[in-house]
């Protein structure tokens, strides 16, 4: 059983995020300081909320610098919905917040004329170059969105009045705007996929072939998440990030 360390963001559901570390096989616990960020084999973001609230738990517990650092050494490392946020730059949500800058760009709103916030199941289409994400829907909760994959990552997008970045992966890396704790049997199995990752020095050269087996699998058939609707639309259901 693979021990994964949870940083607390004060922003996230740490129940859910826990029960789907653990369905995958995984043996998770809180993180308990920096030292728990800078030396754990595996370690998760998770985090719904405004990036000011994240970045301020961050800095404040003294975790920002080794999760930088951390993501930098491709050190096999999950981040979570706004999790994925807090990589980046900053964000229109949290004006004049610095992320963590590890991600060029900056967080947008989704455009006026579509649900906002994004709540519900939407289809991932893996982009050129991505591993570990599958074809398939995932569970999303989000307002705003990163709008292109950055140079040096590859990743996944999905479209909600437009392409936006789904995903991030970079060796061991690994960033979500979904939920995969939510998604279902697919989303249990790109867990189960990261779990498998070796540390990859200098964020890059990993693979996930050598893991759980890469297959495409239809959303819902484990009840770990929230039913998919049919054809993939979305429904408004928890809280957005």
């Amino acid at each position: 059983m693979t021990d994964v360390v949870v940083v607390e963001t004060g922003t996230a559901n740490l129940a859910s995020v826990l029960a789907g570390l653990e369905r995958a096989g995984a043996r998770p616990r809180t993180c308990a300081g920096p030292l728990d960020v800078e030396r754990a084999d595996r370690v998760v973001v998770p985090g719904v909320g405004t990036l000011a609230s994240a970045m301020d738990r961050l800095v404040s517990s003294g975790l920002a610098e080794p999760l930088r650092g951390r993501v930098l050494a491709g050190k096999p490392t999950l981040c979570v919905c706004l999790g994925l946020q807090v990589l980046a730059a900053s964000s229109e949500e949290s004006p004049g917040v610095a992320g963590l800058g590890v991600v060029a760009g900056t967080a947008t709103r989704f455009a006026s004329g579509v649900r906002i916030p994004q709540i519900g199941w939407n289809m991932v289409e893996p982009a050129a170059g991505s591993r570990l994400i599958e074809p398939g829907h995932a569970y999303f909760a989000n307002s705003y969105k990163l709008d292109s994959i950055p140079q040096g990552w590859a990743g996944a997008l999905a479209d909600h009045g437009g392409p936006f970045v789904a995903a991030l992966e970079r060796g061991a890396v690994l960033a979500c705007q979904f939920h995969p704790e939510l998604s279902g049997r697919w989303g249990l199995d790109l867990l189960q996929r990261w779990l498998s990752l070796g540390h990859a020095p200098g964020g890059s050269g990993a693979s996930a072939r050598g893991g759980a087996p890469r297959t495409r699998t239809i959303p819902g058939r484990v009840r770990s998440g929230p039913r998919r609707p049919s054809r993939g639309k979305t429904r408004r259901r928890g809280a957005p990030c």
